[in-house]
This record gives C-alpha cells, sequence and structure tokens, in this order.
C-alpha cells in the first residue's frame, strides 16, 4: 500500500465520518463539527492527489491550496459558533 493510497483511504474515512456527523446530528455545534471534519478529508484527499505528480516532490500549489482553505475553515467555524451561541441566546430568551 503506498502512502498516497493511505493518505486517499483516510481522507475517505474523514470525509465519510464528517458527512455523517454532519447530516445525522441534531446539535448545531456537532454540524459545526461534523462539517469541520469533513473539510479536513478534503484537505487529506488534496494532499494525497498532490502527491501523484511525477517527480521527487509534490505539486506545491495543492499544498498551497489546503493552508488556504484551513485558513478559511478556521475562520469560518469562528462565525458559525458566534452565530450558533447567538441562536442559543436567542431560543433561551437572553436578548442583550
Amino acid at each position: 500500500m503506498t502512502p498516497a493510497l493511505l493518505y486517499g483511504l483516510s481522507g475517505a474515512l474523514l470525509v465519510a465520518i464528517g458527512l455523517t456527523g454532519a447530516i445525522a446530528s441534531r446539535s448545531l455545534v456537532r454540524r459545526i463539527l461534523g462539517f469541520n471534519v469533513l473539510g479536513s478529508g478534503a484537505f487529506v484527499i488534496i494532499i494525497a492527489f498532490a502527491r501523484r505528480v511525477a517527480g521527487p516532490v509534490p505539486d506545491p500549489v495543492s499544498h498551497a491550496l489546503v493552508l488556504t482553505g484551513i485558513v478559511v475553515t478556521v475562520s469560518a467555524t469562528a462565525v458559525a459558533l458566534a452565530l450558533a451561541v447567538r441562536l442559543g441566546d436567542e431560543e433561551d430568551g437572553r436578548h442583550e
């Protein structure tokens, strides 16, 4: 089993786990975490495909895309969690 295949299968497993968590969970925070796991699996799959380029060095564009995606994911998660807290406050009747 090659490392690229191992990374690809691991990424597919993470995508499946994240998709299951995002769909099956009722909690908004767990859904957000499920989407994060799904995104992490997608990043691992992109890195696995970057290694398939001929030569000793993987494709740097794929790595740059993954790093940019991580930054965007952290920002989107922060906004989603802030909205989840705000929605929880609205449901509890606490208004600021």
